[in-house]
């Protein structure tokens, strides 16, 4: 069996600035544990030091067993990649390059007598290092995530799946195959609720040692047997699962301001016997030997350094503000999604909160993304804000978008390529067709609403999935949209960002449609649009999250 030890590791980013410090902790065998805190803390970073993408800078990190991996995105926009590359992604080194060879092999083939032989030979090597094998596994796990297979479907683009299909196929793939240790990075993100609820059961059932990152408190609670909270600049490590572990960190911060308030008063003691001893020292020769004990006393207790604080809470604000709109925001007549749905008709007014529920690979990302172009016929006054690229949507029948509707999408993938290699002290800086730069104080007076200050010269691209969800967010509030489609929004926020975009919404004057599988964030909706497995698109009174 696997296992996962980490001692004292410490990583300090290429600007300088210490992420984390003195992180321990154990991943034993069998056990499930997750890495919960604050986004950018630090979770993703510790994954990729224990897979081995990043080098330990300090401490150590010692590992046991095949170690299987999967990453917080799996399928980007302009991703080429097909299923049988990703299913490759995921297997162990050696026989990823077998693969490799074997495909590179293949499309070399040609009538000559030497490409045909090394694609006998590659074909060969392939079956010396277990290919056979896992193409009976990729086999088994096409059949069971897409129900068909393996030959039918791994040439098929990756992007061509849906997020939660993408996930489950690489999650089904990591936990069926033969890898001891696995490392999950926000495995729950993109699922539907019955696709939680599955990957809840194959983790408990699991023989695995696993460590995981995820902000699904229902998914905590269900499988962690152990939390380690990186916070502060460190991590500490809860014995107990995720139903105890807020009580444990509140027990946690409290031990740590009577600790620092007992520090502060014994340095405060010291200091005046230091100035006491000093004064008598002045006048009696005796007291010199006994100042001078004081003072090295006074000096190795301030050397030892105080007790940490508890970290800072976080305190994110949203100023989403919207504008006023025709009524009708959205209508929709026999509307209907190549391939995806039957026609439905609907119609959004001005104000509403829908929520757009159902299974994976149903068509709900595809409708967002029709509204987020402007409709099927869109005027100039629709144009989407952020200008992001935009996948086409093939469908049939009339979206219509309101007057004054400019909608502003937020992706689940946050396919942004154009903000990737920028700052965002940068992107704020330069502004865009539709929202004004502001200078450097104003970039980091808005940067700071976010808590995203301290990442102002960051690259967008190097920011934590959860950092940048909020300045997605961020960039539309500032856009001007006046309907806001948001695509699993919550997926990549911790808890304390998911609540204050709760609370930007609530004060939001405008229309919001979000596709999500999150239970909790639903709570503030008050109109449900099911898309079904069927193809029917119909609306609940009641979220519905039975989907299959």
């Amino acid at each position: 069996m696997g296992y996962v030890d980490v001692a004292g590791a410490g990583f300090v980013l290429p600007d300088g600035r210490e992420l984390f410090a003195d992180v321990s902790f154990r991943v034993g065998e069998g056990a499930k544990v997750a890495l919960v805190g604050p986004n950018g803390a630090g979770k993703t970073t510790l994954l990729r030091m224990v897979a081995g993408d990043l080098p330990v800078q300090t401490g150590t990190i010692a590992r046991s067993g095949g170690l299987g991996v999967m990453r917080q995105f799996i399928g980007m926009i302009g991703d080429d990649r097909t299923l049988e590359d990703l299913a490759l992604s995921l297997v162990a080194p050696p026989l990823r390059a077998a693969g490799e060879r074997l495909a590179a092999a293949a499309a070399a083939l040609s009538d000559t007598e030497k490409s045909q032989l090394a694609y006998a030979n590659a074909l060969a090597h392939w079956g010396e290092a277990g290919g056979y094998d896992a193409e009976v596994l990729f086999d088994t796990v096409a059949v069971a995530i897409l129900d068909k297979p393996w030959e039918g479907v791994r040439h098929r683009p990756v992007r061509t799946l849906s997020g939660g299909q993408q996930k489950r196929f690489a999650l089904d793939l990591l936990l069926r195959g033969t890898d001891e240790v696995l490392l999950l990075d926000e495995p729950d993100n993109f699922l539907d609720v019955p696709g939680k609820r599955w990957l809840e059961a194959r983790l408990r059932e699991s023989a695995k040692s696993v460590l995981y990152v995820s902000h699904d408190r229902e998914l905590l609670n269900q499988t962690a047997g152990r939390v380690v909270a990186v916070e502060g600049g460190s991590a500490w490590v809860h014995p107990g699962g995720f139903a105890s572990w807020h009580e444990a960190r509140a027990d946690r911060h409290d031990r740590l301001l009577e600790s620092r308030r007992r520090w502060d008063e014994e340095h405060q003691k010291l200091r005046e016997l230091v100035l006491t001893l000093k004064q008598k020292a002045t006048y009696n020769d005796g007291m010199a030997s006994r100042y001078q004990a004081a003072q090295t006393r006074l000096r190795k207790f301030e050397e030892a350094g105080p007790p940490p604080l508890p970290p800072k809470e976080q305190s994110v604000r949203m100023n989403l503000r919207g504008g006023r709109t025709g009524k009708r925001a959205v209508v929709c007549e026999q509307l209907e999604l190549e391939n995806l749905t039957f026609p439905f008709d609907l119609e959004v007014w001005y104000g509403d909160r829908v929520a757009v529920l159902g299974a994976n690979g149903t068509g709900k990302s595809h409708f967002l993304r029709l509204l987020a172009a402007g409709g099927s016929d869109p005027d100039a006054e629709h144009k989407p804000v952020d200008g992001a690229p935009l996948a086409h949507v093939a469908h049939d029948g009339v979206a219509r978008l309101g007057a004054r509707v400019r909608p502003g999408h937020f992706s689940q993938t946050h396919d942004r390529p154009e903000l990737l290699d920028r700052t965002l002290v940068e992107i704020l800086w330069r502004g865009d067709d539709h929202r004004s730069g502001v200078d450097r104080a104003g970039a980091m007076k808005a940067l700071n609403r976010y808590e995203l200050a301290g990442q102002g010269d960051q690259l967008f691209g190097t920011l934590s999935g959860g950092q940048q969800a909020r300045f997605l967010v961020l960039l539309l509030e500032l856009s001007g949209a006046t309907m806001l489609l948001l695509d699993e929004p919550t997926d990549n926020l911790d808890l304390a960002s998911a609540e204050a975009l709760e609370e930007g919404l609530l004060a939001y004057e405008g229309t919001v449609i979000a596709v999500t599988h999150d239970r909790w964030f639903t709570r503030g909706f008050d109109r449900y649009v099911l898309f079904q497995a069927d193809g029917e698109v119909v609306e609940t009174p009641e979220p519905v999250w039975d989907v299959r």
